[in-house]
C-alpha cells in the first residue's frame, strides 16, 4: 500500500492513484463531485423519492476512502431515519495515506473531522454509532468470500474498480449474491456502464435504467429489484 499516492482531482478534493493498477479511487474530473452525482443524488435521494420508511440499510462494496460514507452521513445525519451503514473492504488504507486527503477541508460540517477519523479507525467487523440511529460496520472481507444475508438491504453503493481492474468482483455470481441481498424494491447504483456488465445485473434481476454520469462521463447504472 506504500505505492499508493495522493492525487487531486478536477474540482480541488483529492482522490488516490495506484501505480500497480494504473486507476485512481475516484474520477479524475472530480472525486467528490462524481461520489455525490452517483451515491448521493441518483441512489440516496432516488430512493427516499420513492420509500417514506423510517430506516435505510445500506451496503458499500468498495469503503476505499471513505468518501461515500462520509457524504452519506452527511446526508442522513440528523434525518430521523435510523441508518446502517456497512461497507466491505479487503485491503484498506492506512493512516498515513487517509490522513492525507483533504475531505474534512472541502466537506464543511462541524463533526466531519471526528466522524472520518470514527469510521477510518473504527474496529472491523464492529458495528459502532456514529449519532444515535446512525450505526456503521467495516467489513474486511472479500466479496467473494462473504456471506450477505437474503433480502436486507435496501440500497447498494457498487464502488469496486473497473471490471479490468478487479475482474473477479463483477462475474454474474458475485452480482446475484449482491441482488440476493437486496428487499424488494431495492437499489443498486454504480458508476460503471459497461455492456456485459449491464447484462449481467438484468440477468441477476435488477430493471435498470442508464443516467446521465457525473462530469467527464458519458453514463451511469441504477437498478431496481
Amino acid at each position: 500500500m506504500s505505492e499508493i499516492r495522493v492525487i487531486e482531482t478536477d474540482d480541488g478534493s483529492h482522490s488516490l492513484y495506484v501505480p500497480s493498477l494504473k486507476e485512481t479511487y475516484h474520477s479524475t474530473h472530480g472525486a467528490i463531485q462524481e461520489s455525490q452525482h452517483v451515491f448521493i443524488r441518483k441512489g440516496i435521494h432516488f430512493y427516499l423519492e420513492s420509500h417514506h420508511n423510517s430506516e435505510i440499510k445500506i451496503l458499500e462494496i468498495g469503503f476505499g476512502t471513505g468518501l461515500n460514507a462520509l457524504l452519506t452521513f452527511n446526508e442522513l445525519s440528523g434525518s430521523n431515519i435510523t441508518t446502517s451503514y456497512d461497507t466491505i473492504e479487503p485491503f484498506p488504507i492506512n493512516e498515513a495515506v487517509w490522513s492525507k486527503l483533504n475531505y474534512v477541508e472541502k466537506i464543511e460540517t462541524d463533526n466531519t473531522k471526528d466522524i472520518y477519523g470514527q469510521m477510518h479507525s473504527a474496529s472491523w467487523e464492529t458495528k459502532i454509532e456514529l449519532e444515535e440511529g446512525y450505526f456503521f460496520t467495516k467489513l474486511k472481507e472479500k466479496l467473494e468470500d462473504i456471506e450477505l444475508q437474503n433480502n436486507y438491504y435496501d440500497l447498494i453503493f457498487f464502488d469496486a474498480f473497473a471490471p479490468n481492474k478487479q475482474p473477479e468482483l463483477w462475474q454474474l455470481p458475485q452480482l446475484k449474491k449482491i441482488v440476493n441481498s437486496m428487499k424488494e424494491g431495492g437499489v443498486f447504483v454504480t458508476y460503471c456502464a459497461q455492456g456485459q456488465f449491464k447484462r449481467d445485473l438484468k440477468e441477476a434481476g435488477l430493471t435498470l435504467e442508464s443516467l446521465p454520469g457525473p462530469p467527464g462521463k458519458k453514463e451511469m447504472v441504477r437498478g431496481v429489484k
